[in-house]
């Protein structure tokens, strides 16, 4: 998912019905890679005949974030509920834990509930099997739930859908009236029934229970929990919001001043404003709470907005992005700057870890996909292919090379970004295979087959500096795998589950692509499936992250 709300507009209308017709004309429904064809399965958006309220100027400046939410069978004991996700990017976390409850073979999945409600004059379906009745559904406490939810924001609203079902209108939505949600994300790890994050135009920032909201009738939070209430603590809006992976209840809320703030859900929701004055507004700050309110600590970062946060998968680190057009890589826990550089030119958008923790991609106003390695601390390629900013980058932690088991020494990274020219990018990183730019010799043309290596790539760059952009021509250069239209207005995000690949464009429509050989039909083993496919992620990530840098 991306978090970049400070730096992109979205064309606010009073009211929109295009995304309920057909596919675009000109839009082909598949698109090709080496190992087959990706079809368009299905797509999500807002009602039909949606009308959004009026907003003023700032709070237009939105655009559409998507994340991926799965909700197990509800715990035997009373009011207390288990929770599990999906999602990005991003945005992020969610998609590489979703596995295999996603894409065309979880129309059998576990999450068939079978039954349905009217919700303000909408028909609302629960579950992936569940028939439109006629019958009202009134809010009810033994309503289980379980199965795989898209939580997506447009306008004054957040819209939930049902992600295996065909149906394009969502179940549930929640109106913020002249409020605007900017960005949300779901706990992978909640022991309680708060799980979902969203944060607000105004700073504002509530936390409630995904299951709760689908048991009540209604538009209006219920059960929420209140953080940052009519900006007490930063009244700058929320620009990207994270929970910290294996934290027990922490969560991170970046905003348009340059700050974030670390929240603890176990702690009293109400406020505490009695933060320093930040002296340098470019300088780097870490002050904490002096009681035990929320929230526990700020997190001054750059003058200007934070556009992204991303944790590596263990929770250790902290990359954000901002309109300086820097990447910062933090240690979260020691709360200390470990790396960074910047962009070729503007702001940096987005960014994402790769699960094994060893790289991070950015995305920016510069048109450009930069890798970084958390070894190097340093700018090891760049891919150049969209025509405009690049609003979300993903690596793809479900592909593997064909015909690979995976134990191989030279890992292939795939990766994908989306970009405000409306293309979907697919590129592989092979890291043995790219060429590394050798040193130009005094007076000549540059060389890839004889001297020394480009100087910058003579050693690690040092802990805790942030660096210029090197020289292209010192970098190694990344050409897209595949290059296709998805949408026809501009992207905000991509996410990658098991079986497919969910683009997200800023006016409220997200698409659903199916990889090659995902069939039909269904299975019985999807619930098997999602199982296994997060043990052998998370195995993976354990195994990788703890000596994937330099010391």
């Amino acid at each position: 998912m991306i978090n970049s709300a400070g730096s992109n507009s979205m064309m606010a209308s009073s009211s929109s019905t295009s995304g309920n017709n057909a596919q675009s004309p000109g839009l082909k429904t598949h698109f090709k890679t080496p190992e087959g064809r990706y079809k368009l399965h299905y797509d999500k958006t807002y009602p039909t005949g949606y009308t959004q309220y009026g907003q003023t100027q700032s709070q237009a400046k939105t655009f559409t974030q998507a994340t991926l939410a799965h909700l197990k069978d509800k715990p035997m004991q009373a009011q207390s509920q288990s929770s599990f996700v999906g999602s990005s990017g991003v945005r992020s976390a969610a998609a590489r834990l979703l596995g295999g409850g996603n894409g065309t073979k979880s129309l059998s999945f576990v999450g068939a509930n079978g039954g349905s409600k009217s919700v303000s004059g909408m028909s609302t379906r629960i579950g992936s099997l569940g028939a439109s009745s006629t019958n009202h559904y009134v809010g009810n406490s033994n309503f289980d739930g379980k199965g795989n939810y898209l939580v997506f924001n447009f306008g004054e609203d957040i819209f939930i859908c049902d992600l295996n079902s065909r149906d394009k209108d969502p179940i549930k939505s929640l109106h913020f009236s002249s409020n605007p949600p900017v960005c949300h994300a779901f706990d992978p790890e909640a022991k309680d029934s708060h799980d979902l994050l969203i944060g607000l135009a105004s700073g504002d920032v509530y936390l409630v229970s995904l299951r709760l909201q689908l048991q009540e009738i209604g538009k209006k939070l219920v059960g929420a929990q209140h953080y940052n209430k009519d900006g007490s603590v930063n009244s700058t809006r929320c620009t990207t919001i994270a929970w910290v992976p294996n934290s027990d209840g922490t969560f991170v809320v970046g905003h348009a001043d340059g700050s974030f703030y670390v929240y603890d859900k176990s702690k009293d929701s109400s406020s505490d404003p009695s933060f320093p004055a930040i002296k340098d507004q470019t300088q780097f700050s870490v002050s904490h709470a002096r009681n035990s309110k929320n929230p526990v600590a700020r997190w001054h970062i750059l003058q200007g907005s934070i556009n992204s946060i991303a944790f590596s998968t263990d929770g250790a680190y902290i990359a954000t992005v901002g309109r300086d057009g820097y990447l910062r890589v933090f240690d979260y826990r020691n709360e200390q700057l470990v790396c960074g550089g910047k962009g070729y030119y503007g702001a940096l958008l987005c960014c994402a870890w790769s699960m094994d923790g060893k790289y991070i991609l950015t995305g920016g106003e510069d048109d450009l996909v930069q890798v970084w390695s958390m070894e190097e601390r340093k700018v090891v390629a760049w891919g150049e292919g969209h025509n405009s900013w690049v609003s979300g980058v993903s690596f793809d932690s479900y592909w593997s090379t064909p015909n690979s088991d995976g134990t191989g020494e030279n890992i292939v990274y795939r990766f994908g970004s989306v970009g405000q020219d409306t293309q979907l990018l697919l590129w592989d990183l092979e890291m043995d295979e790219i060429v590394v730019p050798m040193r130009r010799p005094s007076g000549g043309s540059p060389t890839f087959s004889t001297g020394s290596q480009s100087a910058h790539w003579d050693t690690a760059c040092p802990m805790g500096t942030l660096h210029p952009a090197p020289s292209m021509r010192d970098v190694p250069k990344l050409s897209p795998l595949v290059a296709h239209h998805v949408h026809t207005e501009p992207l905000s995000g991509l996410i990658f589950t098991h079986e497919s690949v969910l683009t997200i464009c800023r006016e409220g429509h997200i698409k659903v692509w199916t990889r090659p050989g995902s069939g039909e039909s269904s299975t019985s083993n999807s619930g098997s499936l999602l199982s296994t496919s997060l043990k052998e992620k998370q195995s993976i990530s354990s195994k990788a992250v703890s000596s994937s840098f330099k010391q």
